[in-house]
């Protein structure tokens, strides 16, 4: 009898506990990711907001823009004169660190259409503003004008910052969410920015990263990159008031920043990931020192940019921030941007503190 007993309650052990097992996951599985109000995701994938056809035929009907070599042998042919190359190659060289806004001889192909992603920065709908797909009106993305028809922000760009983004603790970029209630509706919630310092955590495809991994933030030498916005949510839709932001950049073995004036997120939330815009006004010469000053004329030379015909651009195209003179320092732009969601690591206070981290106040 009390072996019978015994083989009974063993029986029913064995089979409460898959369901107690299961009732375990389960309560894992539910924990919300929003703690004490707050929920915060690592960024994944960037890249420029632009409108891509089959061959860019509608936007770059012209074809795209030519690179340095070939705007070389244009500039230089090889027709008899006699020169130097001081008088050629250094001088070439010398306008991609020491460029000026007057016409070249080289054209610039800009990219056209009335349809490209990004964000209404200064909620007006004027002439030379885009219609989004979605059938959004006064879209501020001159940017897109200057890197549409380049060939290598079509495509290799994309791949490669993506891959320094993730690689390089530089750059991880880390946003969290306060004051938090409801990831579906919240009319007042602050965004903060910060410098992450631990690795992604890849998914099992290898194409992806999983949600729910941990971010120690970097509150000492990440402290420039402490920003905050004020932002609401509506129907699962993240949008902030406008704000400067500095965003760290590394490329290759070049470590600088990023300047984006007036930068307004623009994110759809879930509690895995967010996905959206964030666009502002960018700062030139922040971009041009970090981008085509960082990269050697050969690497240029594989996406065909030149920097002297782009830098021409950027200024003619600029339509934000003027200087004294009442010229334009910053051209509208925006990201297209991709985070996971992680759980942040803030350090002792003592240690914050030490660092310096206040958030500086965007006005």
């Amino acid at each position: 009898m009390t072996h019978m007993l015994q083989t009974s309650l063993l029986a029913a052990g064995l089979l409460l506990a898959p369901a107690a097992a299961s009732s375990a996951r389960a309560q894992d599985d539910s924990q919300p990711v929003i703690r004490n109000r707050s929920i915060a995701y690592v960024m994944t994938t960037e890249e420029w907001a632009m409108h891509k056809t089959p061959g860019a035929k509608a936007e770059c009907p012209n074809g795209m823009n030519e690179g340095p070599r070939e705007q070389f042998k244009v500039l230089f042919p090889e027709d008899g004169p006699k020169r130097t190359v001081i008088g050629t190659q250094l001088a070439r060289e010398a306008q991609i660190y020491f460029p000026t806004p007057e016409k070249e001889a080289m054209p610039f192909k800009e990219a056209v259409g009335p349809v490209v992603p990004g964000l209404n920065l200064d909620g007006k709908v004027g002439p030379n503003d885009f219609t989004s797909p979605d059938g959004v009106k006064g879209i501020d993305n001159q940017f897109f004008r200057v890197i549409g028809c380049v060939s290598s922000y079509r495509d290799v760009a994309a791949l490669m910052v993506t891959k320094w983004r993730v690689d390089n603790s530089f750059n991880r970029v880390v946003i969290e969410l306060t004051d938090v209630d409801d990831l579906g509706n919240d009319p007042d919630v602050t965004v903060t920015t910060y410098r992450g310092l631990s690795p992604m955590l890849p998914d099992a495809s290898g194409s992806g990263y999983m949600p729910g991994a941990s971010q120690k933030l970097d509150m000492r030498f990440g402290k420039d990159f402490i920003f905050s916005f004020k932002g609401k949510i509506v129907d699962g839709v993240l949008t902030t008031e406008a704000g400067d932001y500095l965003m760290p950049y590394q490329a290759l073995v070049n470590v600088s920043t990023l300047l984006f004036r007036g930068l307004r997120f623009e994110l759809r939330l879930t509690p895995d990931g967010a996905e959206g815009y964030m666009g502002g006004y960018i700062d030139i010469a922040s971009w041009y020192a970090q981008r085509q000053e960082s990269i050697s004329t050969h690497h240029q030379s594989y996406g065909q940019e030149s920097s002297p015909t782009i830098y021409k651009a950027l200024t003619r195209l600029a339509d934000g921030y003027p200087d004294q003179a009442g010229r334009n320092t910053a051209i509208s732009g925006a990201l297209r941007v991709r985070f996971t969601q992680v759980f942040v690591d803030h350090p002792a206070k003592a240690t914050a503190q030490a660092g310096g981290a206040a958030a500086p106040a965007n006005r």
